[in-house]
């Protein structure tokens, strides 16, 4: 039988991309608040392609130390 079929590994499975998901998001919400603007405003309203630039790498690289820290 597959592994990732038992009910067992497809919740553990559930479970930790759902916790992967709210540490990525407590992540993002801590960054935006000790920045000295609005992300979402700057990038979304004022079209700030270079900041939008930096938060999709801040993205990668919290969601790399988050799958990391999960499958480790």
């Amino acid at each position: 039988m597959v592994e990732w079929l038992k009910p067992g590994a497809f919740l553990g499975s559930i479970v930790f991309a759902l916790i992967g998901v709210v540490i990525f998001w407590l992540c993002f919400i801590i960054i935006d608040k000790i920045t000295p603007y609005n992300l979402w405003q700057e990038i979304v309203e004022k079209q700030n392609r270079a900041l939008a630039m930096v938060v999709a790498a801040m993205c990668l690289g919290i969601s790399l130390i988050v799958a990391a820290a999960i499958h480790g």
